[in-house]
């Protein structure tokens, strides 16, 4: 079995709903990533084997097959190179990373770009389904799942509620994580710790154009009595808006190579994938699959959970990291360093290889070598992977 080697690893600066990045077409801001990503590593864009792309709202600007035409608005990529969209849920372009990597392990590819891209200001969450009904068509629970599982209601916001009671985590705590995710994506952005992975896009600026490199979702203000005071997602529940993942526009990719392609084209891995793991998990409450997940990804590496330097976990909501701390037992200094989703921004299908290469450029800025990364998926998913920073 060979080596998955990754020799670049960046991300757009998030933006807002109808914010910064509101104009830009989504296809063409994965493109931007893309190129950007193939400049970075000194790949020869004519032996890229495939383009593997992560989107959850396959509709409208992002239907069909978001992978193929990112490749169509390249700068970089000719058309003999092909691309394929995949829908994990929000662990979509992290499963778009173990895809690639293993398709370079196997020795069947030498380079593929892993990536994702989500404009939920373009094409906003739910509306592929949503957009359906109102013309009359039918939604994705069928009698077959109703039937199996009687009584089943497929809703992140109860799931995520559900995590707050079975792990005893209050609404202090969660307004606490969420005003530490600020605090810590402020101190990270005024220390110019997202520089090397930023990819800045340019946008329209009162006197000619801008580069977006700031996350936009970032409260530079924040309080914690500020986040306090935001209104509950539910009556007599433990989160509101503060302590959840901000909708976002984003788009981030990485370059996955074999042995061989980095000694024929000269180029420097920057980290290897040193395992890979997904779980499939309960539905209802759907977003406690990263615990197990986590669990048995380390039993298989061979590995224990204080060998890991440093985690990404997706702040989906503030429960979902509490209660991954609780249940592994995890260092919390050694958690989202950098912040996560709910002072960063959550765009979905972009979120799996955006937290690799945050967790990447963080493990060779620290000078650590173990990171793992995981995150809740729709439908009660979990991907896992860990990386060695070379």
């Amino acid at each position: 079995m060979g080596e998955a080697y990754i020799v670049s690893a960046g991300r757009v600066a998030g933006g807002r709903r109808g914010g910064r990045l509101a104009g830009w077409h989504p296809i063409d801001l994965g493109a931007a990533v893309l190129d950007e990503m193939i400049d970075r590593a000194g790949v020869d864009p004519a032996r890229v084997d495939d383009v593997i792309m992560g989107c959850v709202t396959q509709v409208a600007e992002q239907a069909f097959n978001v992978g193929r035409n990112v490749v169509l608005a390249s700068r970089r990529l000719p058309e003999s190179v092909p691309g394929v969209t995949l829908d994990r849920q929000c662990g979509s372009s992290q499963q778009a990373l173990h895809f690639a990597a293993q398709a370079v392990m196997s020795g069947t590819m030498d380079v593929v770009i892993a990536a994702g891209v989500e404009s939920m200001t373009r094409a906003p969450m739910n509306s592929a389904y949503t957009l359906a009904q109102e013309k009359g068509l039918g939604g994705p629970t069928s009698p077959g799942m109703l039937r199996n599982r009687p009584g089943f209601v497929f809703n992140q916001f109860l799931g995520a509620e559900m995590m707050g009671a079975k792990y005893g985590i209050s609404k202090d705590d969660a307004d606490s994580f969420a005003f530490g995710s600020h605090r810590r994506a402020i101190a990270a952005t005024q220390a110019g710790k997202f520089d090397s992975e930023i990819v800045p896009i340019s946008i329209p600026g009162p006197d000619g154009e801008i580069d977006h490199h700031v996350d936009e979702g970032i409260r530079f203000d924040v309080s914690l009595d500020g986040i306090k005071g935001v209104k509950l997602l539910q009556e007599n529940g433990v989160l509101s808006a503060a302590s959840a993942s901000q909708i976002c526009d984003g788009a981030s990719a990485l370059i996955v190579a074999s042995a061989r392609a980095v000694k024929e084209q000269g180029l420097t891995p920057i980290a290897r994938v040193h395992h890979m793991d997904v779980l499939g998990h309960d539905p209802v409450i759907m977003l406690e699959a990263p615990i197990p997940a986590t669990h048995r990804a380390l039993e298989r590496a061979g590995m224990t959970i204080d060998q890991i330097d440093l985690f990404e976990v997706n702040e989906a909501f503030a429960t979902v990291p509490l209660a991954w701390l609780k249940a592994t037992g995890a260092d919390p200094d050694r958690l989202n360093i950098h912040g996560g989703a709910i002072a960063l921004g959550h765009p979905l299908g972009a979120s799996g290889t955006k937290l690799a290469a945050t967790l990447i450029h963080a493990l060779r800025d620290r000078g650590k070598r173990f990171g793992l990364q995981t995150m809740c998926e729709g439908g009660g998913l979990a991907n896992v992977t860990i990386f060695e920073r070379l």
